[in-house]
C-alpha cells in the first residue's frame, strides 16, 4: 500500500499497475527458473479437462462436508472485508478537504499497517496453547472495535488522525491473528485435503475482501465516513455472531 501510494504521486496511478505487473512477470519467471520439476504420480489416466472438472467438483463437496472450514471462511471473509473496505476508503478520507493529505502522507500512513504483523506470532502461540475460541473472540472484537475508534473525539481532526492510525493497526492486527488461528484449525484436520482446504479458505476470504472494498467505494459516495465506519463495524459483529454458535470443545 505505501509503494502503490509513492508510484501513483510520482509516476501517476497506471504506474501502480504497470509496475504490478512487470513484477509479476518477474516472479513467475523467477519461480520457473528456480523451483525443481516435480511430476505427481498419475492417480487416473484419460484427458486433463474431465479430471481438472472432477478436481473442481470435489471441491464443492469437501466444502459441504466440512463446518470448519465453512465456519473459518465466514470468520474471515467478514474479516478481510472490513479490512479491503477500511484501506479502500480510509485513503480518500485521508485526500478529502478535512485532512488535505498528498499521496505520500497516504504512503506515510498506510506504514501504521505494519505494525499489525505483530499478532501473527502472537497468535500462533496462543493457538499451540489450545487458546483458539479466545483468540478468535480478540480478533473479531478487534475488527470491530477499530471502526468505533475514529468517533471517540469526532470534533478534534488531530486526535481523529490519530485514532485512525490505532484503528488501522488494530484492524490489521485482528486480520492478521485472525488469519493465523483459522489456518491452524483448518491444517489440523489433516494433510490429505489439506491443498484444497486452503485453496477453498483462500478463494472465499479473497471474495469477502472484494466485496468489502466495493461497499467501501458505495458507503464513501452515498454516506461518507459515517456510513463507511458503520458497515465496516457491522462486517465483524456478524462473524462474532456466528462464532457465538460454535460448539464448545
Amino acid at each position: 500500500r505505501p509503494v502503490s501510494s509513492l508510484l501513483a504521486h510520482a509516476l501517476g496511478w497506471r504506474a501502480v499497475f504497470v509496475t504490478a505487473a512487470v513484477g509479476v512477470v518477474a516472479l513467475a519467471v523467477a519461480i520457473r527458473a528456480t523451483l525443481p520439476a516435480r511430476t505427481p504420480p498419475a492417480r487416473s489416466s484419460g484427458p486433463l479437462l474431465p479430471r481438472y472438472a472432477g478436481l473442481l467438483a470435489s471441491m464443492v463437496t469437501l466444502l459441504r462436508e466440512t463446518p470448519l472450514l465453512r465456519r473459518r471462511a465466514a470468520y474471515h471473509a467478514t474479516m478481510f472485508g472490513a479490512f479491503s473496505l477500511f484501506w479502500t476508503v480510509v485513503p480518500l478520507l485521508l485526500m478529502s478537504p478535512r485532512f488535505g493529505f498528498s499521496q505520500n502522507g497516504v504512503a506515510l500512513f498506510a506504514l501504521a499497517g505494519v505494525a499489525g504483523a505483530i499478532a501473527a506470532p502472537i497468535a500462533g502461540r496462543a493457538a499451540d496453547r489450545g487458546h483458539t475460541r479466545a483468540g478468535t473472540l480478540l480478533a473479531l472484537s478487534a475488527g470491530s472495535i477499530s471502526f468505533v475508534l475514529p468517533w471517540l473525539v469526532p470534533g478534534w481532526d488531530g486526535i481523529v488522525l490519530a485514532l485512525l492510525v490505532a484503528a488501522g493497526i488494530l484492524l490489521d492486527m485482528g486480520v492478521s491473528a485472525n488469519l493465523v488461528l483459522s489456518q491452524r484449525a483448518i491444517y489440523a484436520l489433516g494433510d490429505e485435503h489439506r491443498s484444497r482446504l486452503n485453496g477453498l479458505f483462500m478463494a472465499i476470504f479473497f471474495a469477502g475482501g472484494a466485496v468489502g472494498s466495493a461497499l467501501g467505494g458505495w458507503a464513501w459516495a452515498h454516506g461518507g465516513w459515517a456510513w463507511t465506519s458503520a458497515i465496516g463495524a457491522a462486517l465483524p459483529l456478524l462473524a462474532l455472531g456466528y462464532y457465538l454458535t460454535e460448539p464448545r470443545t
